[in-house]
């Protein structure tokens, strides 16, 4: 397999992971910065967002059907793949819940969340720039424990949410709505952490 042909998979990789941080980063401004009244604009920027990283994976994936010789094992490649854009649907549901359930205010421990949303994906978009290097790569294992930390951390926040939003809030229609919100947050970081597992499994593999 050429070089050339090689580099295409990783860097499609890589390209679907820009596309998730570009979502975590427009979640993070949309509400850090909270005005309900523009959220149907939000939604459908970050839908664009997700569009498009949906048209690089379909190109991956028609690569793919046509290929002789991966770099990595084709099951491998769907998974990570999948893995990758999952991360950019579940940042799409938690805009959308805030659009579906009209939500006219967004509590501060939630800002805490989409913030280790955001590290999560930042740290992803790093460990798939080394993944094509990954038989020589002296940090790549690093990225990956840094991804499980994170993973951690958001864990603690959701639990810590969860509480204050049962023991302060007494509307049950916010509690409702809020419970998903976070779920859904936390969601995020486990699809990152999903991805980096991948990534792992794939270095296993092949060492």
């Amino acid at each position: 397999m050429s070089k050339k042909q090689d580099a295409f998979y990783f860097d499609s990789f890589l390209s679907c992971a820009d596309y998730a941080c570009q979502a975590a980063h427009l979640l993070e401004k949309t509400m850090g910065n909270y005005q309900p009244q523009n959220i149907k604009q939000k939604l459908d920027e970050m839908h664009a967002v997700e569009h498009a990283a949906d048209q690089r994976k379909h190109e991956l994936l028609n690569v793919l059907a046509k290929a002789f010789i991966t770099p990595i094992e084709r099951e491998d490649i769907i998974l990570l793949s999948q893995n990758i854009d999952e991360i950019t649907d579940k940042i799409e549901d938690v805009l959308l819940r805030l659009y579906c359930n009209n939500i006219q205010a967004i509590r501060p421990d939630a800002l805490k969340l989409v913030n280790v949303v955001i590290r999560c994906c930042d740290e992803v978009k790093t460990l798939l720039a080394e993944f094509a290097d990954f038989k020589r790569s002296k940090t790549l294992h690093e990225h990956i424990v840094q991804i499980n930390t994170l993973e951690e951390e958001a864990d603690e926040l959701f639990i810590s949410s969860m509480r204050t939003l049962h023991t302060s809030c007494t509307d049950p229609i916010a509690i409702t709505v809020w419970r998903e919100i976070y779920i859904y947050l936390e969601k995020c970081v486990d699809a990152c952490e999903h991805a980096a597992d991948t990534v792992e499994s794939v270095v296993m593999k092949n060492s």
